[in-house]
């Protein structure tokens, strides 16, 4: 473990050496012998990254810039500081920068990663392919390919990407990181304690998250009943009605879901773009739904993050299924976003799930089995998994990869031939987000978000093809309150899925937020008024959707 008996022997040689050189005067054959090691600067520079000193390390970049100005190392080094500061602009230059000079593979690598934060993800995905068939197995390269398999719903690939990756550098932070998600929650608890209590590079919004999710996991594995949240009802198909929401007596804002918390009936909006169950104070204390642990929430708006904590509800229903011993997230305020509580669609990511808008209607039905694939536990999806399980998970933390067993573990997308004309999409977390066109540029990523009242733009995005001006009239509000910079972007052509719009005006207003938080860029938001009037079929296990427009109801 500690070295061969060769790596030993020159050790001590090499001590006995030194040790001689201290007891007499050096002579210029014995100072010839020992010459000095040359300062390792991109290593200290890597351990400054780590460390999370980004001015440090780009200083030591930069220096050894000086003398070595063309070095892809360095150029790729300062790129990946750039973007832990989310810098992407800057980022973005500096690869430009150093690719000029010479065109390295470890530079291209930093250069696709800048792409994939640009949301410019199937460009991304090409460059890292090529580097790796063409010689140059770059760890990084494989953490990128883990990164677009996994939003694309190619679990199965992506893990075994991830693990190429931690496998050729399992020192960098950022690998270690995401192979560590995969560990069952004793093995994740271990290592965030021990990520908490040295060195790291978080910012203090992600060191704040990190600890309550730890907290959070320890007070789980407390408990008496520990599994995960899980369905009880034996229904493997259902449908219930959508509750209106209206903003007046004729205008509707959305649309919600009778939801029961331990018995007590609450109306929470159906919102595609929230992970999860969170509600506002008041109703976690009327359904005895009592803290376990802090945390904080954000949404879009100026605010910040917002004080909150989760709970345990013994059970929740939702039409004919009922879920036990499911997490719940709490605002410690009055409302959330002025609503009572939010449901995102993805805590039925089990299903099919379908929102059936114009007939008003939740339906869920039985994903297709991937072939050879036997019934699946069915359970509510609450954005974290705390199982102790580690059946999901090929890794261990202290032995390595393992096998899994067959049709266990992470798989790949399964296209079913009823679904090949479905949306592919990409999935990050709980955002589904659909490529869209604006006029004649290349797509965005928009994201589907039925708690959005309408649709909405980035002023980036909508600066490529339209005139963007300010806008002091209108008011955006969400869980982080209000949005302080609000702008109107002239028309706009959408085009997503099979469907094209045509929008006089939009809302616009800075995403930076929620990119950052995505990992890459969210250009806007196809809101309700456009989502109303579809039927929208929801395959959250394989990355896919159809949206269907009834022509003969509401014309073209």
């Amino acid at each position: 473990m500690f070295g061969s008996p060769r790596g030993l022997l020159g050790l001590t040689f090499l001590l006995i050496s030194v040790s001689c050189l201290a007891q007499s005067p050096a002579s210029p054959a014995s100072a010839a012998a020992v010459p000095a090691q040359p300062p390792d600067v991109l290593g200290e520079a890597r351990v400054l990254y780590h460390k999370g000193d980004f001015e440090g390390a780009i200083a030591k970049y930069q220096a050894f810039l000086h003398d070595h100005p063309k070095s892809p190392d360095a150029f790729a080094g300062m790129v990946r500081v750039y973007l832990k500061q989310k810098n992407v602009d800057l980022a973005a230059q500096t690869a430009d920068q150093g690719l000029a000079l010479d065109d390295a593979p470890r530079l291209r690598v930093a250069r696709a990663e800048v792409w994939f934060r640009q949301g410019r993800i199937n460009e991304a995905e090409t460059e890292w392919v090529k580097i790796i068939n063409s010689g140059f197995p770059e760890a990084r390269a494989y953490l990128g390919l883990a990164r677009v398999r996994d939003a694309i719903a190619m679990y199965k690939t992506a893990r075994m990407m991830l693990d190429k990756a931690h496998q050729l550098d399992p020192s960098d932070p950022d690998i270690q990181e995401e192979w560590v998600s995969t560990f069952p929650r004793a093995e994740r608890i271990k290592y965030l304690e021990t990520s908490l209590a040295g060195e790291n590079n978080w910012d203090p919004n992600e060191r704040a998250s990190v600890a309550s999710y730890l907290e959070y996991l320890k007070e789980r594995a407390k408990q008496k009943n520990s599994s995960p949240c899980r369905l009880v009802s034996k229904v493997t198909a259902t449908e219930t009605p959508l509750v209106r929401l209206l903003s007046d007596p004729q205008d509707l804002r959305g649309y919600g879901l009778a939801v029961y918390l331990n018995g007590h009936k609450s109306s929470l909006m159906l919102d595609t773009g929230a992970s999860g169950l969170l509600v506002k104070r008041s109703i976690a204390e009327h359904a005895g739904i009592s803290r376990i642990t802090e945390t904080k929430v954000w949404g879009v708006g100026s605010k910040g993050r917002r004080n909150a904590y989760v709970g345990i509800a013994d059970s929740i229903k939702i039409g004919d299924l009922e879920f036990q011993n499911c997490p719940v997230e709490v605002m410690e305020s009055r409302s959330v976003a002025d609503e009572d509580g939010l449901i995102g669609s993805d805590v039925l990511e089990s299903f099919l799930v379908e929102l059936d808008f114009p007939n008003e209607k939740l339906k869920l039905s039985q994903l297709p089995p991937r072939p050879g694939e036997t019934a699946k536990h069915l359970a509510l999806q609450s954005g974290d998994d705390d199982s102790d399980d580690d059946s999901s998970s090929s890794n261990s933390a202290n032995t390595g990869p393992k096998a899994p067993a067959p049709s266990s573990g992470p798989q790949d997308r399964y296209i079913a031939p009823q679904m090949q004309s479905y949306t592919r999409i990409f999935r990050f977390a709980h955002d589904l987000l659909i490529p869209t066109s604006i006029g004649q540029t290349s797509p965005k990523l928009f994201l589907l978000d039925t708690g959005a009242l309408s649709n909405a733009i980035s002023p980036a995005a909508a600066r490529e093809v339209t005139k963007v001006h300010g806008d002091s009239d209108t008011i955006v509000k969400g869980i982080s309150g209000r949005v302080d910079q609000v702008f109107t972007a002239n028309k706009a052509v959408l085009q997503f899925g099979h469907l094209r719009q045509e929008n006089q005006e939009m809302l616009a207003f800075d995403t930076k937020p929620l990119s950052d938080s995505a990992g890459t860029e969210i250009s806007g938001f196809l809101g309700f008024t456009t989502l109303r009037v579809l039927d929208i079929k929801i395959d959250y296990r394989d990355a896919l959707i159809d949206f269907q427009y009834d022509t003969k109801r509401f014309g073209r």
